[in-house]
């Protein structure tokens, strides 16, 4: 199964047109589009109109799309040049437009392959636990991913225990997908508010406002390590960076996201306002 499939992605007889069925196994634990699963469908329809590999894309979430919608994603090209081009998707159900993404896709020879940074030193996957589903049995997103927490901590830890420097990983997988891609690390890479929860110590998450994904180089790997850096949170908001690597080390992504911090129960799916929380 490659990314289009996972995500039930559909062409149309409109190369610039693709169709997103929004399914309980593409939403959040609230019943809304996973971020994650939005983006990489745009980036999904973004390369399969360009023909073109990811080099960045960035969205913002406008509105949120239950099941059983059909996101319509509409890809325009702005700019086609030899080596790269630059275009948006913009992904809206009937006239209400849901998210919007900009991109720029292209190679170029260059014959430099260069990482600045590193990864934490953490266990591997199988000498890590596995962190279970909050509401078992629920169908979701998360249902359909495989996690284990390489430095953060379990639901039952996790209230009073801040992570320190606002720092923590996950080891992740899709069991579904048998080779990464950039729709697929975009998915992965919509951890920015299990970070907050784990700086924070608390229930906490968020509402993502936006993601941008900058992809390196993408390489075969089973496992995923998610290293989750909150660089700070005020005025409601949280900020923060996820560094995708491959198992051998490899990095082959960042990403960046801006949310609204929101607090949760933990027997109830979904978040609240920050503003009721006490």
């Amino acid at each position: 199964m490659d990314a289009r499939q996972f995500l039930g992605l559909e062409p149309s007889h409109n190369p610039y047109r693709w169709h997103l069925p929004v399914t309980p196994g593409l939403s959040t634990g609230g019943g809304f589009l996973f971020g994650g699963c939005g983006l990489g469908a745009a980036i999904a329809a973004l390369e399969g109109t360009t023909e073109r590999p990811l080099v960045w894309a960035t969205a913002q979430y406008l509105s949120y799309a239950q099941p059983p919608a059909v996101v319509d994603i509409d890809v325009h090209v702005a700019v086609s040049g030899r080596q790269s081009s630059q275009a948006r998707a913009v992904g809206h159900v009937a006239d209400r437009e849901i998210f919007t993404v900009n991109a720029a896709l292209g190679s170029r020879p260059l014959d430099i392959d260069a990482t600045y940074v590193t990864p934490l030193d953490v266990p591997a996957p199988e000498d890590c636990d596995p962190r279970p589903l909050r509401i078992p049995g629920e169908e979701s997103i998360m249902s359909r991913l495989e996690l284990r927490l390489a430095s953060a901590r379990a639901w039952e830890d996790l209230k009073g225990s801040p992570a320190v420097g606002g720092r923590s990983a996950l080891w992740a997988r899709i069991p579904d997908l048998l080779e990464p891609s950039a729709a697929t690390l975009a998915i992965l890479g919509d951890y920015v508010p299990f970070g907050i929860g784990q700086a924070l110590g608390a229930f906490a998450g968020g509402n993502s406002l936006d993601n941008t994904l900058r992809v390196r180089r993408i390489v075969p790997t089973e496992w995923i390590l998610l290293d989750i850096q909150v660089d700070g949170i005020a005025s409601g908001f949280g900020h923060g960076t996820v560094h995708l690597f491959a198992q051998d080390g490899t990095l082959m992504a960042s990403a960046s996201q801006s949310t609204i911090v929101r607090f949760w129960e933990p027997e109830r799916p979904g978040t609240r306002a920050q503003e009721e929380h006490s």
